[in-house]
């Protein structure tokens, strides 16, 4: 840290992505990325577009838009598009969460909550989750705070019933409660019907996972007229450009093949049953997932040395040092030889340990 560095950030503590390591070839089951690649109209678009990056970008996003808001069946006004979905819950925070709308989350859910809650210099709370990692519902209804759930969670993989979502939302009509669907399409269900019944609902989702734009970066925002205002005031005061024509081209081509992409994420959704199956096998406790990846643990090694152990033999699984989920793994469904190689990888590094 430099002696330039503002004391508002000084006790900072950064998200930590995924680690993208060059020393090897790896099968990379570590980030949640997708195992299939964007079709060639996606890198036709792009390639189009490469060629008139002297211009700026479309602000509005109005093809785009047009496009995403016919598939999701909601207005063009009910939708902003972001650089990752990342993007989009930073600038929910800084419209909706304040002193007097502090935030709540839980205790185990993506890394970027509190970091995003530090550098906006907003209070909140951590709720634990229950025993078996679920999300209590009871926790958040009536709570009067900026509510934000993950729904599916990571890295649990748990899905929380719209039931549920709907009860909390209901229940905190003076907050924005915002919904982070980043794996909603792996089995999960969505809140964005509720987006007409509700003002206080905000829904985020993103590109990367179900729709192989990862290293795109596009993410959207999906609430009532009124709150995506809001956002959009925000953005225009960060950055209008926020989207840049290369990746506005490549979610346009993604969306007119949208199908193909939802196939696709019913080959992980098989995938993961499969690989789940076999890790029950093999001993493992494999907590029921809505996601493109699956949170794991073993009895007969813990969770650090199976993701040391498995990296040696070229394969990246996410293992987290936190306490409560220190023997677990989070390990991302790929292709089925992936997922076979995996498992191959697993077997061999037990009968080893039992040597």
């Amino acid at each position: 840290m430099s002696k330039f560095f503002s004391q508002k950030y000084s006790a900072l503590t950064p998200y930590v992505p995924g680690e993208q390591p060059k020393d090897m070839q790896y099968i990379k089951l570590n980030t949640n990325e997708s195992p299939f690649p964007p079709t060639e109209a996606v890198a036709a678009a792009v390639a189009s577009e490469s060629a008139k990056l002297q211009l700026y970008s479309d602000p509005e996003c109005v093809e785009l838009r047009a496009k995403f808001a016919k598939i999701y069946g909601i207005g063009t006004d009910q939708v902003i598009m972001t650089n990752g979905s990342d993007e989009v819950l930073n600038f929910a925070f800084m419209a909706f969460a304040d002193d007097a709308h502090p935030l709540a989350f839980a205790d185990i859910t993506y890394g970027f909550y509190p970091v995003f809650a530090q550098l906006n210099n907003i209070p909140y709370e951590e709720i634990p989750l229950a025993s078996d990692f679920s999300i209590k519902a009871q926790d958040y209804i009536g709570i009067g705070k900026t509510v934000v759930i993950a729904n599916p969670n990571a890295p649990t993989g748990l899905c929380q019933p719209l039931s549920d979502i709907e009860e909390i939302v209901k229940s905190n009509p003076d907050n924005v409660v915002i919904i982070d669907e980043a794996y909603v399409d792996f089995g999960g269900e969505s809140a964005v019907s509720l987006i007409n019944k509700y003002d206080n609902l905000l829904v985020t989702g993103t590109f990367s996972k179900s729709r192989s734009m990862a290293g795109a970066r596009l993410g959207f925002g999906i609430a009532n007229a009124s709150l995506i205002a809001d956002l959009n005031t925000v953005k225009y005061s960060t950055n209008p450009y926020n989207v840049n024509r290369m990746t506005a081209a490549a979610g346009c081509a993604v969306l007119n093949e949208n199908e193909l992409y939802m196939a696709n994420c019913r080959t992980i959704m098989q995938n993961r049953e499969w690989t789940t199956c076999e890790l029950s096998r093999l001993g493992f406790e494999v907590l029921p997932s809505k996601t493109n990846f699956v949170f794991a643990k073993s009895s007969r090694i813990g969770g650090e040395n199976l993701y040391l152990a498995l990296k040696e033999r070229g394969i990246l699984v996410r293992h987290f040092k936190k306490e409560r989920i220190k023997d677990y793994n989070r390990i991302t469904i790929g292709t089925a030889e992936q997922m076979q190689a995996l498992i191959s990888a697993i077997e061999c590094i037990l009968e080893e340990k039992t040597l």
